[in-house]
């Protein structure tokens, strides 16, 4: 059995508390030892760039380019559609560490293997 958990994130700059919320939750799923991705998606895989979570910031919360080091140093993943960033123009030489961009088979095979999601709309 899986016990991994994808969070689902669709939003980018345009609505810093809608990118922000996933990685938070990630992040408290990653602190307790579960083995947690944030699969970015739509315009949030352009938060997956070099400098792409700076500035991203929702009054009470973290800075997102804070969280999202926090959450790649508690062995958090961060994973960005494939289909969703070559539109985009986004290619690996462009990503931040510890961002990868995976296509649609990879999270099909985690979730038929198990893994949980969790959507932030």
């Amino acid at each position: 059995m899986n016990e991994k958990l994808i969070f689902n994130c669709t939003w980018g700059r345009e609505d810093p508390e809608r990118a922000t919320l996933p990685f938070i939750a990630a992040n408290i799923a990653a602190t307790a030892g579960q083995e947690a991705v944030v699969l970015c998606t739509i315009e949030a895989v352009r938060l997956g760039c070099n400098g792409g979570s700076e500035g991203v910031e929702a009054a009470g919360l973290p800075k997102l380019r804070d969280l999202m080091a926090e959450f790649i140093a508690n062995q958090g993943k961060v994973w960005l559609c494939g289909a969703c960033a070559k539109p985009r123009g986004i290619t690996e030489d462009q990503l931040a560490s510890g961002v990868t961009i995976v296509g649609a088979a990879k999270v099909v095979e985690e979730v038929v293997a198990g893994a949980k999601t969790v959507a932030f709309a």
